[in-house]
């Protein structure tokens, strides 16, 4: 990385809880394309103060991450369709102060739902109702699914999410024959949760697709099962690394390839 100098563009996270993920990524990969570029993690308790500060200081670019995703859309200039489709911000892009803000969490959904030639006639399991779980339906609905069933433990939250796309809503799960399970919930993440499952060997053993969008582990207990299994499967580290690919080069202006995500995302998970 260059050493730091006044004509080196600063781009941010703004977070709850920061971690070095996003700022590994984007660093590893400023320092490989000599670009003269610095990213840095940050919390807030002062929303509207820190994104003033993005425009007035000439921040290039803003991540954003729970709990600052719908709050943050009131505060920019222009929002693009991917954060508008679901009422969710995670990248903000400063345009000579002129603020524009997306999501790429959407981005990397659909991405991936065309890369995998996920079928539009199969019916899909989403289970989770927070706000990637608004990321997920959404991109389902945008590629022509119409058969999607919403599962969630939270009714109210779930119904709405379900009602907003006309899709069904459960409760309690359902009978198994949904030919793709999504988990949107953190079951299965490192922590607590790590060996649970959000979905039942019989839903497993019915489905041909199965899509975990915990990244942490990338191997996750569900994952595991369903790759035994001889499922088609989608990981949650795809789903980060396409996020912060599509916002590199938002950032930046300079598209990746798949080797160089994939290194990146590598750095960014080394302890």
């Amino acid at each position: 990385m260059p050493i730091l100098n006044k004509d080196m563009t600063l781009c941010i996270s703004l977070s709850g809880r920061p971690s070095n993920i996003g700022t590994r990524f984007h660093n590893y990969l400023y320092e490989e394309l000599g670009l003269n570029f610095v990213y840095k993690a940050f919390s807030t308790d002062d929303l509207a103060g820190a994104i003033t500060g993005v425009r007035a200081l000439g921040i290039r670019g803003c991540s954003v991450s729970m709990p600052f995703k719908e709050d943050v859309m009131a505060m920019v200039d222009e929002i693009e369709f991917s954060a508008k489709a679901i009422d969710s911000v995670n990248t903000i892009v400063n345009a000579s102060g002129l603020l524009v803000a997306s999501n790429t969490d959407f981005e990397a959904i659909a991405t991936l739902i065309e890369r995998h030639q996920l079928d539009p006639g199969s019916s899909v399991l989403v289970r989770g109702s927070g706000g990637m779980a608004k990321a997920v339906v959404a991109a389902f609905h945008e590629a022509g699914f119409r058969d999607l069933t919403v599962l969630a433990r939270n009714e109210g939250s779930g119904q709405a999410l379900a009602d907003k796309y006309g899709y069904g809503f459960a409760g309690v799960d359902p009978a198994p024959g949904h030919k793709i399970l999504v988990n949107v919930t953190p079951l299965g993440m490192v922590g607590a949760q790590s060996e649970e499952f959000s979905f039942s060997a019989e839903q497993i053993g019915l489905a041909r697709s199965v899509f975990d969008v915990v990244a942490f582990p990338s191997e996750t207990p569900l994952i595991r099962v369903a790759r035994s299994a001889g499922k088609q499967v989608i990981t949650g580290a795809e789903v980060i690394a396409l996020q912060a690919a599509a916002q590199f080069e938002k950032y930046t202006g300079q598209a990746l390839s798949e080797e160089q995500v994939r290194r990146a995302s590598e750095f960014s998970r080394k302890s």
